[in-house]
């Protein structure tokens, strides 16, 4: 589905990510551990097409609806989200006087229009969002608020999670989700992740510093970044070492 090839990027003068591979398939789930500075964000805003985050060497290349495989450099952040990317923040911004409603409603049809599709009526959208919002059990007058204003850490997250949702992307690439969640909103959200995106046609790019969210949303494969570089891979069991002995330990 998403394959890397000695990608390269720099945040101004400085690089980053220095000759990072990896490849996903559908179907699996990958999480990315690593300490503060490996490049971890980076990697997720690289692939999202974050403004300033400059690719100096490599390919990245994203299957498209036949099958085949585009250039996801060579396309821009609504490009990439209509083919089916969605990038989930590790702090999920406030947008003051757009509903979540209003706000979902056109990302989803701009997605669908350039994709060839319909846009859905404002009654099958609504019966869309309640769904998605009961799988992460939030109240839909939470919905007609204003894009995460007032919403608590967790609230943040689950809002994000309906939006994932919503959208019913191929791929997520969610960069630290399990940030600022206390143990009922993290299970909310693993049990969303796993509602939405285990599936065989979807696949999931889980950043994360610790064990717990991967307790819940069990990865296929486990990688070590650091550096700018995934510098060792393994499964699951790979997180619980991390855990134990840190990343210098099992990283050497």
């Amino acid at each position: 589905m998403l394959t890397i090839n000695n990608l390269r990027a720099n945040v101004g003068d400085t690089e980053i990510l220095k000759g990072l591979s990896l490849n996903i398939n559908a179907g699996e789930i990958h999480a990315i551990m690593g300490p503060n500075g490996a490049g971890k964000s980076t990697l997720a805003y690289t692939l999202g097409g974050r403004p300033n985050y400059e690719v100096t060497d490599g390919e990245a290349h994203f299957v498209n609806k036949d099958g085949d495989y585009d250039n996801l450099l060579d396309m821009d952040p609504h490009e990439r989200a209509a083919a089916g990317i969605f990038l989930g923040f590790q702090y999920p911004v406030e947008i003051p006087g757009i509903s979540n409603l209003q706000f979902l409603r056109e990302g989803l049809n701009a997605q669908r229009k350039v994709r060839g599709e319909d846009a859905l009526s404002g009654a099958e959208f609504i019966k869309l969002a309640k769904e998605k919002a009961g799988l992460l059990k939030m109240d839909m007058e939470m919905l007609k608020r204003a894009v995460n204003v007032g919403f608590s850490g967790g609230e943040k997250k689950r809002n994000e999670m309906v939006q994932m949702g919503i959208i019913d992307p191929k791929l997520a690439i969610l960069d630290e989700t399990d940030s600022g969640l206390d143990i009922d909103a993290l299970r909310i959200v693993g049990d969303g992740i796993n509602s939405i995106m285990r599936k065989p046609d979807k696949a999931v790019l889980l950043i994360t510093h610790y064990q717990r969210l991967l307790d819940l949303v069990k990865p296929d494969f486990v990688h070590v970044l650091a550096n700018g570089k995934i510098v060792k891979t393994g499964g699951a069991e790979l997180a619980l070492e991390l855990e134990e002995h840190g990343y210098e330990a099992v990283a050497a």
